[in-house]
């Protein structure tokens, strides 16, 4: 041995992936392929139906009146003891009007809020999922005092429920 000379060194080297690990690899990669393949098309039905409800119902937001509410939305609707409104009796501020609408009816598909004294009555659209409970609970606007409507569509029906609230300061510009 050489003086100044160090002893020999080891050296590390990175053993290449195992067949195991390889395999693995594939199957994880095969894994996230079919994932992407099968969940993928699923949401983008999801979008395209979603984007088709919404073109169909755009046009009733602009609506002037109740009744061409009702018109563009083809509804007819019917009351119901199974639809509970609740809305405050008098309000104080109109900009501020708490809404909160519970449906027992079977299949709801679609809560809508329709305020009768705003330039443009319908306020909200809700969908509701399949399976779950129908409850809204929001605020919305309201120019005047007015019936509030809450319209629930199931299987193609409406059902509906009115209440009346008095505002005392009006939300929508006035």
């Amino acid at each position: 041995m050489k003086s100044g000379s160090s002893a020999p060194r080891a050296e590390f080297r990175r053993e290449p992936e195992t067949q195991l690990a390889s395999r693995r690899r594939a199957l994880e990669i095969l894994g996230r392929a079919l994932l992407a393949a099968t969940v993928l098309p699923a949401f983008r039905v999801r979008a395209e139906t979603a984007q088709a409800a919404v073109t169909a119902v755009k046009p009733a937001f602009g609506a002037g009146s109740l009744a061409e509410v009702l018109e563009l939305l083809d509804a007819h609707p019917v009351p119901s003891d199974d639809i509970s409104l609740v809305v405050p009796d008098f309000v104080e501020n109109g900009a501020l009007v708490p809404v909160e609408i519970t449906s027992r009816v079977p299949g709801a598909q679609q809560i809508y809020i329709i305020s009768e004294a705003n330039p443009f009555p319908l306020v909200a659209r809700f969908s509701v999922p399949d399976e779950t409970e129908a409850f809204v609970a929001t605020r919305i606007k309201v120019a005047n005092s007015c019936n509030i409507h809450a319209l629930v569509q199931s299987d193609g029906r409406f059902l509906s429920a009115v209440k009346a609230t008095t505002v005392t300061v009006g939300g929508c510009g006035a």
